[in-house]
């Protein structure tokens, strides 16, 4: 990803602040309504993380996630910094290894999900992924 290139002065003419790639987004939950369907539905512990998932049962294909980490995880600091690390093996991995049309929720879990190393945490995600997927 390259960042932005200075503007030029003409008038109309500056690209955008931040530049975008397509797998880099996701769909992102914000509704309540939308975390409560998700815990009601099937999860997968870890290490590192509790994931739930569940099946939209809609005509949308895109994979949505939400993130959260309760007080048990720390103080603002600490929870910001466990979803900052869950965000970014979220972007990395949903895409290969998520479900269209599924939701996730990624809860931080205390102690573990900040100091646990890189590549533990997304093969702990793809795990937890490939154990959502299977029958129940």
């Amino acid at each position: 990803m390259t960042p932005p290139e200075a503007p030029d002065r003409k008038p109309g003419n500056s690209p955008p602040a931040v530049s975008s790639c397509a797998h880099d987004s996701l769909n992102v939950l914000r509704k309540r309504s939308d975390f409560l369907a998700a815990a009601r539905a099937r999860r997968q512990g870890t290490p590192a993380m509790m994931v739930q998932g569940r099946d939209r049962r809609d005509d949308d294909p895109s994979i949505r996630v939400g993130f959260t980490c309760s007080k048990k995880v720390g103080n603002a600091v600490a929870r910001n910094r466990a979803k900052r690390r869950l965000r970014a093996v979220a972007r990395e991995v949903l895409h290969s290894y998520g479900q269209p049309g599924w939701d996730y929720v990624l809860i931080g879990r205390a102690q573990e999900t900040a100091a646990r190393p890189y590549e533990a945490l997304r093969d702990d995600l793809i795990h937890a992924l490939r154990k959502l997927r299977g029958p129940r």
